[in-house]
């Protein structure tokens, strides 16, 4: 009987996205947000939870979670939930960056247009039966220059806005793909000169050690006089202590905050009580809009790691776009081959792994293709997936080197992989007609072995008898022979045979088919 996929909801989630994970037959707890403490009670019976900013997912949360593949994040940011614990329990972590995009931007705008013509202040005046037009006099955007700290899909939106306001657009982000700005309008320049030049700065990056307080007193000191701060990213990439200090001199003239470091804020926070500063309880995606796409983002996003094994938006794994996946899907199934194959090869105690990628397959994302070879080496390790693969790999203090060749020689394209375990083996295969995988080197001997069931590899010298030898041994035992290959460096000199046999052969097997003199070594590997 099929198991039933189980997913807890523990923060407030869009019916829309509910509905999505039930049509997928999926069993559905909606639980409100719980302590950590109590989500360690029940969370080892569900497959997936899906989270918002309150539910906190911690290492203990994981640890409990037997069946737990999937944590979502109904969102962007990702601070409530352990990256790091999740990757090394195999567990995909993803959220949903597309969703509220629009509803962030627009909500930025927003702020920086209220905090040029001092909506706020002059609201809150008006409000208290003052009429004073020439004390909030404000400040046009047109001509003015906006530096924007992160130019994922939110910066670029928001840029595209103050682009169409009159402003100069300065951008930094050192992760991003530069071909991405094409057409934007926006100036690539390294975060000191964003600092130096800008009348406004927003940021939209996400809150992680290294952007921690990355606006702090240093930052303050590079920029103009005069300059505003608006952050809707997260709360703590801007130092608020910091932030008030040189609001407080008039270093910096105003701040638009949507996030802070602590939320809700102390009601004694000093930027609540500054004029200057204008404040809102993290709105950025709060629109209906924005959350029932992200809702429905998430929700798909899940059904189809779940049940289609297509996984997009994780955090913690590579995934492939559609294109991509087509090109090299029978390539990430060879990939974990070889790895099986050398790791029985090798016998174990493997110090370092090389893979070099040859042929057009060269210009796709290779990263899953790569976790797959890993996985097949470390096949018997609990739970190896393309999760944790990298990072399991790092842990057993294997390193890897990786590299790129235009032409794959008599191949379109080639995986030519090799470990070293005190002295170096290698494999190398391709696809071929129709799809099928195929071993076409051993040691860098040319070889055509199919890489399933059984193969049995011997090591020779290139003199007869050798195959009549084994054949015989073979026959006796009832073991069919499926196909075989041979591969020499010259004739008469060392030499491999490779069997592909229906099925496997004990020990004593080995040991009758190596007492041949001109054997060197046998090994059967199961695919």
């Amino acid at each position: 009987m099929k198991k039933t996929i189980k997913v807890l909801v523990t923060d407030p989630l869009e019916k829309e996205g509910i509905q999505i994970l039930k049509d997928a037959g999926f069993e559905v707890a909606e639980s409100g947000k719980l302590a950590p403490e109590k989500l360690c009670e029940i969370i080892e019976v569900y497959d997936a939870v899906i989270v918002r900013s309150a539910t906190k997912i911690t290492r203990d949360v994981i640890k409990r979670g037997a069946n737990l593949k999937i944590i979502g994040r109904a969102g962007v940011g990702l601070d409530n939930i352990d990256i790091e614990a999740a990757t090394l329990a195999g567990i995909i972590v993803m959220n949903a960056p597309e969703g509220n995009t629009v509803s962030v931007a627009e909500h930025t705008v927003a702020m920086l247009m209220a905090l040029a013509r001092n909506v706020s202040a002059a609201d809150r005046s008006l409000k208290n039966g003052q009429w004073e037009k020439k004390k909030y006099t404000g400040t046009e955007l047109y001509g003015k220059t906006l530096g924007i700290i992160g130019l994922g899909r939110i910066g670029r939106r928001v840029a595209a806005v103050a682009g169409s306001l009159g402003m100069k657009v300065l951008g930094c982000d050192p992760y991003l793909d530069k071909n991405l700005l094409d057409g934007t309008g926006i100036t690539v320049v390294s975060l000191p000169g964003l600092l130096q030049q800008s009348d406004f700065i927003t940021l939209h990056i996400p809150l992680s050690d290294s952007s921690r307080h990355m606006i702090g007193e240093s930052a303050f000191e590079g920029m103009k006089d005069g300059v505003s701060i608006i952050n809707c990213s997260r709360g703590g990439v801007v130092d608020e202590d910091a932030l008030y200090k040189y609001l407080s001199s008039g270093k910096v003239k105003g701040a638009s905050i949507d996030v802070f470091e602590k939320e809700p804020p102390d009601a004694e926070n000093p930027l609540l009580k500054m004029e200057q500063v204008i404040v809102t309880p993290h709105l950025g995606a709060s629109t209906k809009e924005a959350q029932v796409n992200v809702a429905q983002q998430l929700a798909s996003q899940i059904v189809s790691a779940l049940t289609e094994k297509e996984v997009k938006n994780a955090v913690n794994m590579p995934s492939l776009d559609k294109k991509s996946m087509e090109k090299l899907q029978g390539y990430l199934s060879l990939g974990e081959k070889l790895g099986i194959l050398l790791k029985q090869m090798s016998g174990g105690g493997i110090k370092k792994i090389k893979v070099v990628y040859s042929g057009d397959i060269i210009n796709y994302d290779l990263s899953l293709l790569r976790a797959n070879i890993i996985i097949g080496l470390l096949k018997d390790f609990e739970k190896v997936n393309p999760v944790n693969a990298s990072l399991i790999l790092k842990e057993k203090g294997i390193g890897i080197e990786e590299d790129r060749r235009e032409s794959g020689g008599e191949f379109t394209n080639l995986i030519t992989a090799a470990v070293e375990d005190g002295r170096e083996i290698s494999a190398a295969g391709t696809i071929i007609r129709e799809g099928e995988a195929r071993i076409v080197k051993i040691d860098g001997f040319s070889v055509e072995a199919a890489p399933e069931g059984y193969l049995l590899v011997c090591y020779n010298e290139d003199k007869p008898g050798i195959m009549g030898h084994i054949g015989t041994i073979l026959g006796e035992k009832g073991v069919n022979i499926a196909s075989m290959t041979l591969g020499r460096s010259k004739k008469g000199g060392q030499a491999i045979t490779v069997l592909n046999l229906d099925q496997g052969i004990d020990n004593e097997v080995l040991t009758r088919i190596e007492e041949f003199p001109a054997i060197h070594s046998v090994k059967l590997v199961r695919i």
